[in-house]
């Protein structure tokens, strides 16, 4: 019975988890779900935990240390895909989340500690940011995709300053906002130019009957109830700072992983 037990989860993991990591296969409900929650709780965790015993604040200078903290990990999967690095748990979505974590958490730590901060947790940041970059340009077999995707990226950033400009929101914010412009600049060059399909699975439906360019009106809709659903809901400027950094980067790691493989020339 036990041995019976055991097959079932494991082919419930297999399925849902662990066979998507290595095929490429993409989300599915359980574990976009399953995701969603370790990201909040691990979100969650960090702040209470580990930031604010010393002392860092959510502010414009740690969402810096974040970005190259997702260049490195976002740009790692890229070359993963890409047959330059040896497919690995470790190095595959979700475990990259947690391999960049820890290995930026220390940096962060002693940073703190030795009343440094920022400027350990930017040097090691940079650093290993630039040796993925490294790795992605010296195996890069087309820059056209790169190309396209910031023209997409420049020209839907145009209408998100102008709202910015006269309407002012939070300036965090705006940073995830310009975030997932980014990716959706790169998701519709992916998939309208280059034959990608979406991974996640509600967007993948909503491709498929509406076409690429459907991610503009759908992500912005979304960005504007995420806004107004934590200013309503989290009454702290900190933790709603924590909340904000969250979206950043939710839309700034596929913004980097997608156009690295488009210049990989990986298949969609």
């Amino acid at each position: 019975m036990l041995e019976s037990l055991w097959s079932e989860a494991w082919g419930f993991i297999y399925r849902y988890f662990w066979e998507p990591m290595f095929t490429r296969s993409g989300y599915n409900p359980i574990n976009t779900l399953v995701y969603a929650l370790m990201l909040g709780f691990g979100a969650i965790y960090t702040y209470r935990y580990i930031l604010k015993p010393l002392k860092i604040k959510i502010d414009r200078t740690l969402f810096i240390a974040v970005t190259l903290m997702v260049v490195f990990g976002s740009t790692v999967r890229a070359l993963v895909d890409g047959g330059i690095l040896p497919q690995n748990p470790l190095i595959l979505t979700p475990g990259i989340f947690f391999t960049t974590f820890f290995i930026m958490l220390p940096a962060i730590v002693l940073d703190a500690k030795l009343k440094t901060y920022p400027k350990l947790t930017f040097g090691w940041g940079a650093v290993l940011a630039l040796w993925a970059n490294y790795l992605l340009i010296t195996n890069a077999k087309s820059w056209e995709p790169y190309g396209l995707t910031l023209l997409h990226t420049f020209i839907s950033w145009i209408p998100a300053l102008l709202i910015y400009r006269y309407r002012p929101f939070d300036r965090l914010y705006l940073y995830a906002v310009l975030a997932h412009l980014y990716d959706m600049g790169s998701t519709v060059v992916a998939i309208h130019f280059y034959g990608y399909r979406e991974v996640h699975w509600l967007e993948n439906i909503l491709v498929q009957h509406f076409g690429a360019y459907f991610y503009y009106p759908w992500i912005a809709f979304i960005l504007v109830i995420v806004y107004y659903a934590i200013q309503k809901l989290v009454p702290d400027e900190e933790e709603r700072h924590l909340w904000y950094l969250m979206v950043y980067v939710l839309g700034l790691g596929p913004a980097i992983r997608d156009p690295a493989q488009l210049v990989l020339q990986i298949g969609g």
